[in-house]
């Protein structure tokens, strides 16, 4: 396992500068798990879009969704092509088209990241987050499209009709995750991509033991107050079996760090990222169980600076449509170069 670190930080649009620290580490393929209805549709939508209306507490809370942006327009770049029409699934607040404005960091002279890109459509199911930036300067930078989905878990687009397709950080709220990237790989043309994040099983671990704790110690039972996520392990899996070739998974682990478990839960609900499990317990989370929780927190996971981080682990998944003409590898034992033979030589050498 390969692991790095970096500290970047929240741009300024934010109401403070909390720093982000991230580990990188590789995923294998496992069979994907069942599908059952876990999420409420009607009840996530109804947080996005009460969220949105308070559009100034709901930009302030877009550091999160920016740089995953950032960093999934990264890995478009990485490949070598002009994609005349992209398709960004679950846009949120059409983070990714913002994020296509800028430059890329590894050649800022090159121009806009959008240049590769011709006509996005950013399509989501809360019309009130994906039109809250409409008036930003940014939309006259890209040939941007918003349409509003009416189901979120239905695509209403024709075989064959995107040369890529992106989703940053809204799959993770799909109960019917085989579905949605079969339908992803269907309207994709041939030998085109899908490069997505969602939020993994491990996201806010240090959250969901410390409410756990609280209400076992408090309630003596453990209520469902945070949502079930996708294992990093089910992900090469599904894409493989919903159709996809040269399958990539990788997972970023960003780690913010908060003034106390208060200002975490305030976040989350701003960004509309609050629990949407049907059968998640009815009404708010009770005083004394979120004290305790704090002392919880704190105790086993907090920073010697006072503050308390907060893990957000972000999967990453690319995956090619099939085409005739696609590279294949080849077949095992063909090759006629050793690795081993080159290892030794050089390392003779040193």
């Amino acid at each position: 396992m390969n692991t790095f670190s970096i500290r970047a930080f929240i741009p300024p649009l934010t109401r403070r500068a909390v720093p982000l620290r991230t580990t990188r580490c590789y995923a294998v393929q496992a069979p994907g798990a069942p599908t059952v209805e876990i999420f409420s549709q009607q009840h996530k939508w109804m947080q996005k879009e009460r969220a949105a209306r308070n559009v100034e507490a709901s930009r302030g809370v877009d550091y999160l969704r920016d740089e995953v942006a950032s960093r999934l327009c990264e890995r478009l770049l990485d490949i070598n092509r002009h994609f005349p029409r992209v398709l960004d699934l679950g846009a949120n607040a059409c983070n990714i088209a913002r994020q296509l404005t800028f430059p890329s960091e590894d050649s800022p002279d090159a121009g806009p990241r959008g240049n590769r890109v011709g006509k996005l459509t950013a399509a989501d199911s809360s019309e009130t987050l994906l039109f809250r930036d409409v008036d930003l300067p940014f939309n006259k930078e890209i040939d941007i499209e918003r349409q509003v989905l009416p189901a979120s878990e239905l695509l209403p687009y024709e075989a064959n009709t995107f040369d890529a397709v992106l989703s940053s950080l809204s799959m993770h709220w799909i109960n019917d995750l085989p579905s949605v990237l079969a339908q992803v790989n269907n309207i994709l043309k041939p030998d085109s991509p899908f490069i997505g994040v969602m939020m993994g099983g491990d996201s806010l671990f240090e959250l969901r033991t410390s409410l756990q704790l609280a209400e076992q110690d408090r309630r003596g039972g453990v209520a469902t107050h945070t949502s079930p996520l996708a294992d990093v392990r089910d992900v090469g899996g599904l894409l493989q079996k919903t159709g996809f070739n040269l399958l990539t998974v990788d997972v970023d682990d960003i780690v913010v760090d908060f003034p106390d478990v208060f200002a975490l839960m305030k976040d989350l609900q701003a960004m509309g990222e609050s629990n949407a499990v049907i059968s998640r317990e009815k009404g708010a989370i009770q005083r004394d169980v979120l004290l305790a929780a704090e002392g919880i927190y704190r105790a086993l996971h907090g920073n010697e600076d006072g503050s308390l981080p907060a893990t957000f682990r972000l999967i990453y998944m690319i995956g090619w449509k099939h085409s005739p003409k696609q590279a294949k590898p080849l077949d095992r034992g063909t090759g006629m170069f050793s690795i081993k033979d080159y290892l030794e030589k050089n390392g003779g050498e040193k």
